[in-house]
């Protein structure tokens, strides 16, 4: 394992990129897709691993993750930085950045999913790391399916939104092998989880919550949802496309992986759903967002980008969800610490 005390951030993209691009070359093709021989006789085809995009329990997909590969690590006062390689589909391995706070023992774990196209970038990010495993939890980072080095072996002409069923699915999918992932560990308390998600990433974060109930905390961003609403109108689709997203066939497809329709079930966790509403976001999707809400869910709106910056400035983002973790931790221990009554 490479080991750096004091890297910089530079310095850890660099090292950890040529190491994982040393090892994954001995382990797996990196730059041609993955091929099996074609049950016709008629040549090769493309492997993929069998799953469903209708369904977001992992019970209708047969995914199998292979070793993780170990990249580079990180130490600072503050925080351990590891970068782990971990694949369980053809041609798609995805970068985790497990950030834990320094000398914390089993902290509780909260999965960072920023929307697309955001990138991995922040996750390199000493001050980043900084601010957001200040508060006690760790942080682990990664980036949905369809963006960033995850899109460079899908078909040209491609997109996040173009195959939307297929990026949410897996995507939800990734989060639950994730979380596999990260309980084979045994330095993280997998009772306390939780999930921070924007924009599309909140989407997700929604679906993942609803199909996996280790996750007890979920902050939403500008989540996407309400899908007939958000594509017919979102700027983020480019108006020569749009005809093909709205058309019954595409919609059809998302109505498994609807997050309103989902929302409702996370009455139990702790959640909290905020809004900037000088957002180009489809105003009909977020009340229809909003009032899918539990009513015991944090709701809040911020006028301008100004405003959540303000209040969110120095890690304040990032509060909210490792309060309510190390709250949840705090309560059990608490509670498993005292004597049964007779």
């Amino acid at each position: 394992m490479i080991h750096a005390r004091f890297f910089s951030s530079a310095g850890f993209a660099v090292v950890c990129l040529s190491f994982l691009s040393a090892r994954c070359a001995a382990q797996e093709p990196s730059s041609r897709p993955e091929l099996v021989a074609d049950p016709s006789g008629k040549g090769v085809v493309l492997a993929r691993a069998t799953e469903s995009f209708s369904s977001l329990s992992l019970k209708d997909s047969q995914l199998h993750a292979d070793p993780p590969i170990v990249g580079g690590k990180a130490e600072t006062n503050t925080f351990v930085r590891e970068l782990i390689r971990v694949k369980w589909r053809p041609n798609d391995p995805i970068d985790l950045y497990v950030i834990r706070p320094r000398g914390a023992k089993k902290p509780p774990v909260v999965l960072y999913l920023y929307g697309f196209p955001s990138d991995s970038d922040r996750f390199k990010d000493d001050r980043y790391c900084e601010r957001v495993t200040r508060g006690g939890a760790a942080a682990v980072g990664f980036v949905s399916a369809f963006t960033g080095p995850r899109n460079e072996h899908q078909p040209a002409n491609t997109w996040f939104v173009s195959e939307l069923p297929e990026a949410l699915a897996t995507t939800v999918h990734d989060v639950q092998m994730i979380l596999n992932y990260l309980d084979s560990r045994g330095d993280l308390d997998m009772s306390h989880t939780g999930i921070l998600g924007q924009g599309s990433g909140g989407a997700i974060a929604i679906l993942a919550a609803a199909a996996d109930s280790r996750l007890k905390a979920i902050d939403l961003l500008d989540p996407w949802g309400d899908w007939p609403d958000w594509l017919g109108t979102a700027s983020i689709v480019p108006p020569e496309e749009r005809a093909n997203y709205v058309k019954p066939d595409f919609l059809n497809r998302l109505e498994p992986l609807e997050p309103v329709r989902f929302l409702p079930a996370l009455k139990s966790r702790s959640l909290r759903i905020q809004f900037v509403d000088e957002y180009d976001e489809p105003k009909a999707a977020v009340h229809k967002i909003e009032s899918a809400a539990p009513a015991l869910a944090a709701v809040r709106h911020y006028s301008t980008a100004l405003e959540l910056r303000t209040v969110t400035k120095d890690g304040g983002l990032f509060t909210w969800i490792s309060r309510e973790l190390m709250s949840q931790q705090g309560a059990d221990q608490a509670a498993g610490a005292k004597p049964k009554e007779k």
